[in-house]
């Protein structure tokens, strides 16, 4: 039960962009501050200030009992989730507007075991699934430190979410 209360890698990558961010404007506000600190990999100034951007409060389309869980993450777009189910799911994507994808997070013993999410990973209703991304985790990550698959199944192309969130270059960012 602990790990149901652990917090998503998405809350972690925020309080890093936090920390980031602040670094940056303390600098820029100090004419005899050191050099502001590199960006993680891959992030521009403005995704960075996508992803400390929180997403609506509840937008149209997802379901009741989610809440955002932080600004928008390049290839992906902002995510919803059910706090009580976090970090399992499933979550919700948004962007522009629509949902995007629905997502769970499976525990690699569990995969292994033949455990089913067909509950769970379905497109909402009136989405209907164009592809499938499944984001091996090796050694976990912070929220849910244990080797997992993030897999995402998405409503919109490949081509079209891989530019979310000011990521221009379509290329999965180092920092995910």
């Amino acid at each position: 039960m602990k790990s149901r209360l652990r917090i998503l890698r998405p809350v972690a990558l925020a309080a890093l962009l936090v920390l980031t961010a602040t670094a940056l404007a303390l600098a820029q506000g100090s004419p005899s501050a050191a050099p502001a600190p590199q960006l993680p990999p891959g992030v521009t100034p403005a995704m960075m200030k996508m992803m400390l951007t929180p997403g609506k409060p509840h937008p149209a389309g997802l379901p009741r009992d989610v809440a955002p869980w932080m600004g928008c993450i390049p290839t992906m777009g902002f995510h919803y989730v059910n706090p009580k189910n976090a970090p399992f799911g499933p979550i919700y994507g948004y962007y522009q507007g629509k949902p995007v994808f629905t997502e769970v997070m499976i525990d690699k013993r569990a995969f292994d075991a033949g455990r089913s999410w067909d509950n769970e990973l379905k497109p909402l209703p009136g989405y209907a699934i164009d592809h499938v991304d499944i984001w091996f985790e090796p050694h976990g990550h912070p929220g849910y430190e244990v080797p997992h698959y993030d897999i995402h199944a998405w409503y919109v192309s490949h081509a079209v979410h891989m530019k979310y969130c000011g990521n221009t270059s379509g290329k999965k960012p180092a920092f995910l």
